[in-house]
């Protein structure tokens, strides 16, 4: 099914590996710098493996996670262009990507406009205010929420920078995934040998299709990739297991970074290609993963932690054993 995938989407482009353009431009920025790669102990002794290595994203840029390496970089590439001063940026947001879009826009003379659902805290619109950015609440969930956004650009002629993908918005999405390979080069640079297995946490999927091509550049097929999604919002593995792109129903997860209904496209393509498996959580599971982290001393939220709730419950049924070196990343940093 994972070809049949591919052929659906044949005008959707693959993600791109080119990292060396975001790590030019982005390291121009004053808080950029490498996130820690760390040899976690605790973690390897949970999974009863040998080895846990942990990209920890918390602190990227200050932002509180591998988003602002996205949104921001997209703005910083229309600056580079002399596109950006005085645009208006309009996205939705279920939580650090809005982030990513406010400060780029913040700090490159451009305006940020926010599309929340109404579930998503006031904590985190007041935290998207502080970087300047005008906040609009917008239905109930994320999909509503950036049918929202995407309504508003049409009308006001803004910019639309969302992190998934679909027919006919591709470009800039696809830019943005290019940001997220920075981490991946940096892991890559981090890690003293090929890991033999790699956990992605997946939502729409910009993520784990940036870092799986990344590997696959780097390590061929030496390690195995696991792509990790809640159970209740399988957009990427039900799509993969129909061969063709799908839009699943569930309840709300309290993997919010993750509980995304329909996948990027971008993504899916990439997955399809890239992935060996996909492991679906539930949210005891989840929850159990972030509890984890954070008794090894890396506290996260269960979206952050989703890669390592994975290795946890399906390591049996994938097969690992006691000598697996497996690689995570932290992806955000605890509420």
């Amino acid at each position: 099914m994972a070809q049949a995938v591919v052929s659906t989407l044949a005008e959707i482009p693959f993600p791109s590996v080119d990292a060396d353009l975001p790590v030019a431009l982005l390291t121009r920025c004053p808080a950029a710098s490498v996130t820690p790669l760390e040899d976690v102990p605790a973690l390897a002794k949970a999974a009863q493996v040998a080895k846990v290595h942990v990209k920890d994203e918390r602190n990227r840029m200050g932002l509180g996670s591998f988003k602002a390496l996205g949104a921001a970089y997209v703005i910083a590439r229309d600056a580079e262009a002399g596109a950006s001063a005085g645009r208006t940026y309009v996205t939705a947001s279920a939580g650090n990507h809005g982030l990513s879009v406010a400060a780029g826009a913040l700090a490159f003379g451009a305006r940020a406009v926010v599309y929340l659902a109404d579930t998503v805290p006031e904590g985190f619109a007041d935290r998207l205010r502080s970087f300047g950015a005008e906040v609009v609440r917008h239905g109930s969930i994320y999909e509503e929420a950036m049918a929202g956004a995407a309504a508003a650009a049409e009308e006001h002629g803004w910019a639309l920078l969302s992190d998934s993908s679909w027919p006919g918005y591709v470009d800039r999405p696809h830019t943005l995934m290019e940001g997220y390979l920075v981490l991946m080069q940096e892991a890559v640079a981090q890690m003293p040998e090929a890991p033999t297995h790699i956990f992605l946490q997946a939502g729409v999927g910009g993520l784990a299709t940036a870092c799986a091509a990344y590997a696959r550049v780097a390590w061929a097929d030496a390690p195995r990739i696991i792509v990790v999604e809640p159970e209740v919002a399988p957009a990427l593995y039900a799509s993969i297991k129909a061969g063709s792109a799908q839009v699943t129903q569930g309840p709300e997860s309290a993997m919010g970074r993750l509980d995304c209904k329909e996948p990027s496209l971008i993504a899916l393509k990439g997955l399809a290609r890239d992935a060996d498996a996909f492991v679906l959580i539930t949210e005891e599971e989840g929850k159990t993963g972030s509890e984890t982290c954070a008794k090894a001393g890396y506290p996260t939220t269960p979206s952050g932690g989703a890669g390592v709730a994975g290795l946890l419950a399906a390591r049996d049924a994938l097969g690992l054993t006691e000598d697996a070196r497996v690689l995570v990343i932290l992806s955000e940093q605890a509420a």
